[in-house]
């Protein structure tokens, strides 16, 4: 049996013995009843001679082998968002490289949906909605010319100079009016990026939401879907059952995404989540399941992920990439534990090892004894001696 020594409060140690049997990868026989994209995450170049914390350095290979990876799954990849550290240690050129990349690797606009926003504008910089809507526009045209779909993703340029919310409502009916296709519009909460506080002019979820529903039914027509990431499920809920008639929510919700999914009678969320990026093969088996009407095992399947993902992305939210990434090397998809930004200082030593134990319960690890090993090695390299 497979097993290591990890860390327990108070300075201990144990030895923890993987018990978790791994569900096998589900390649997607059928058609499934709901859209799903992982969000997904870049793989950093371990061997780059550079400032990790200044200019980031990808290996292009690895990241795009990934993105293979989540494709033979069935899943969808939403491309160069959060996940992937954007405005976290990605910037814009190399984000647009990055869609580039997988463009032209996915050789479907079906596979893959791009992240546009205003991140190469420092927010210091912007002084007026004019200044905001030509960041915008700029990378509309930059991914529109590579034949990529858009996400409209949340701006801290536009926080900082919006004065209301019909100040959001100017911005957004702007691009909106002139996007090639529709598009996926991404409200990011607060607790994944602070700088994100008072998005749609109002702290007051209530009100940001009816500013929200506002500008989607003024411009349904360009809307494809919205993604929320709040971690409220009854506040997606309440939104999903007022959207305009075509526009689809896509929960963002990375503590309660199975109930959202699986929906209820009077509807459901797709879904655009960073958590499937760390859980596809199992979120690719329970989501078969679901199509195929089969609600017990889709629950079984998902049931032990939800205290996983709730880890992952516990509070500081914004640093639950390092426990993404950490999961890739664990299950072997990269050889290092290395970022960008040099994020992988960005958990504890004892978060890692909870993140260890979580994994294997919900049967993760698809070679539990190499995991075991690349957990070995982090551990020995924080001082937890095996």
């Amino acid at each position: 049996m497979t097993s290591l020594i990890l860390p327990i409060i108070g300075g201990k140690t144990e030895r923890y013995t993987l018990t978790g049997t791994p569900v096998s990868p589900s390649r997607q026989s059928g058609p499934r009843n709901r859209i799903a994209y992982a969000a997904a995450h870049v793989v950093a170049d371990p061997f780059a001679d550079n400032d990790p914390w200044l200019n980031p350095a990808v290996d292009w290979d690895k990241t795009i082998a990934y993105r293979r990876h989540l494709w033979d799954l069935g899943f969808g990849v939403a491309e160069a968002m959060d996940t992937a550290q954007r405005g976290g240690g990605l910037h814009w050129t190399e984000s647009l490289e990055l869609i580039r990349h997988s463009l032209a690797a996915a050789g479907s606009e079906d596979k893959i949906a791009c992240g546009c926003g205003t991140d190469h504008l420092d927010p210091a910089e912007a002084h007026t909605l004019d200044d905001v809507i030509a960041a915008y526009e700029l990378q509309i045209e930059a991914i529109e010319k590579l034949g990529g779909k858009l996400v409209l993703m949340a701006s801290r340029a536009l926080t900082r100079v919006a004065k209301g919310p019909e100040d959001y409502a100017k911005v957004y009916d702007r691009l909106l009016s002139q996007v090639r296709e529709p598009v996926l519009i991404h409200w990011l909460g607060d607790m994944f990026d602070p700088a994100l506080k008072g998005y749609w002019g109002s702290e007051d979820l209530d009100a940001a939401m009816q500013t929200c529903l506002g500008i989607l039914k003024t411009n349904s027509a360009k809307v494809e879907g919205i993604k929320i990431s709040l971690l409220d499920d009854q506040k997606e809920i309440r939104m999903r059952r007022l959207l305009p008639d075509g526009v689809m929510m896509y929960t963002g919700d990375d503590f309660n995404y199975p109930a959202l999914i699986k929906g209820d009678k009077q509807g459901y969320s797709h879904a655009l989540l960073g958590i499937f990026d760390v859980i596809a093969p199992v979120a690719a088996a329970a989501l078969d399941h679901l199509a195929a009407g089969d609600i017990a095992e889709y629950d079984r399947l998902f049931a032990p992920t939800v205290p996983l993902s709730r880890h992952i992305f516990k509070a500081p939210t914004n640093f639950y990439k390092t426990g993404v990434v950490f999961m890739a090397y664990l299950n072997g998809h990269q050889d290092h534990f290395t970022m960008i930004g040099g994020q992988e200082s960005a958990r504890s030593t004892q978060h890692l090892a909870t993140l260890f134990r979580l994994a294997d319960s919900a049967g993760l690890f698809a070679d539990p004894e190499k995991s075991a090993r690349q957990c070995a090695a982090i551990m020995t390299a924080r001082g937890v001696s095996q």
